[in-house]
């Protein structure tokens, strides 16, 4: 897929720190509740800490007890794409951001989340940052 934002590795290296760049640009996963976002709270939006697009927004944000933020729904169905991941021995979807393709995490459907749309979007906190709304 063609992206709006391309970068070669070296560039996206210079830009990223290791760890980002391993989960962002190599689909690596940070360890579970070691992430800054994991419990947060605060009102506001994730953007992809790639490239900064919008991505989700703390009212789609619940607390999954999974160890990573976890939402039932982007912002909008192009913020995100989806592929097919055999890579632990199970087929997952993996999620990545539609703008940049950088890793973001994983989407579980029908497991009873409670939630409007019955998905759980696990999202590595170092594949976001958090923009928080001035309004509280």
């Amino acid at each position: 897929m063609a992206y709006e934002i391309e970068k070669t590795d070296d560039q996206w290296r210079a830009e990223l720190t290791p760890d980002e760049f391993r989960v962002l640009r190599r689909a690596g996963t940070e360890r579970a509740w070691t992430g800054e976002y994991t419990e947060t709270k605060t009102t506001g939006v994730y953007r992809c800490r790639a490239c900064k697009a919008e991505l989700f927004r703390s009212d789609t944000k619940f607390d999954s007890h999974c160890g990573w933020p976890s939402f039932y729904a982007p912002l909008a169905e192009d913020r995100v794409e989806y592929i097919e991941d055999d890579s632990m021995g199970m087929t997952r979807v993996e999620v990545r951001c539609g703008t940049c393709g950088s890793h973001l995490g994983h989407v579980f459907e029908g497991e009873g989340y409670g939630t409007p749309t019955d998905q759980r979007y696990c999202i590595n906190s170092i594949s976001l940052t958090l923009e928080p709304d001035p309004q509280g």
